[in-house]
């Protein structure tokens, strides 16, 4: 039996990277007593598939789980067993079946939408002029990691989505697939708006968008 939950998290987790996430989800099932299928070998581990890593300081409101069951329980008592045992910060939202031969989780995330806030003391009006400016780009050249790499194409969408004095809030859909993702750190650099710690930027994922839709 293989079940998908939606979970977000925040709060003390923002700073747990995804290894030690992973270790927290295979430690609260455990608390929870489901009957969790293990892989085989030498050192069998829980059999478990999270969507996409998150990065460190990133929130995330609708990540995505994939457990591997021995055996079929009821959804909504699988859901009940694990709200006890979830550190604060973690919290279940949806909670469904899959087909357990369904592809690997990670292979079906193709973009993922952020909500992104940052300080920001200029007119609303220059970060629009910005965003129709990069949207109409037919190219972005870009470094990372000493590659260079074209990071207009792997924005999908870009909008204000908020202002007041002092800070904005942007919206972005940005590529996620296998070898083009995008991050939201070097879209706010092509705005100009620094995030080298002269600013307070704040990440949020909304949610992952599967094949599937």
């Amino acid at each position: 039996m293989r079940i998908r939950l939606s979970f977000a998290k925040a709060g003390p987790l923002t700073y747990v990277s995804h290894l030690d996430l992973v270790r927290i989800w295979e430690r609260s099932l455990r608390r929870a007593g489901v009957p969790l299928a293990y892989s085989g070998g030498f050192n069998p581990r829980p059999r478990l598939q999270l969507a996409a890593a998150l990065p460190v300081g990133h929130t995330g409101g609708a990540e995505l789980l994939d457990v591997w069951l021995e055996r079929p329980v009821e959804l909504e008592k699988f859901g009940r067993a694990l709200v006890p045992v979830l550190p604060l910060g973690l919290t279940i939202g949806e909670v469904y079946l899959v087909p357990p031969q369904a592809p690997a989780l990670q292979t079906q995330v193709i973009a993922a939408e952020y909500r992104v806030t940052a300080e920001w003391d200029a007119p609303a009006a220059q970060v629009e002029e910005r965003i129709h400016s990069i949207m109409a780009m037919t190219e972005l050249p870009q470094m990372r990691r000493g590659k260079a790499y074209d990071l207009r194409p792997l924005i999908e969408r870009l909008w204000l989505e908020d202002y007041t004095a002092g800070s904005i809030t942007l919206g972005m859909q940005l590529a996620a697939r296998e070898g083009a993702t995008a991050r939201p750190e070097a879209v706010l650099e092509a705005l100009g708006i620094g995030t080298g710690g002269e600013r307070l930027v704040r990440y949020h994922r909304k949610r992952l968008i599967l094949t599937n839709g």
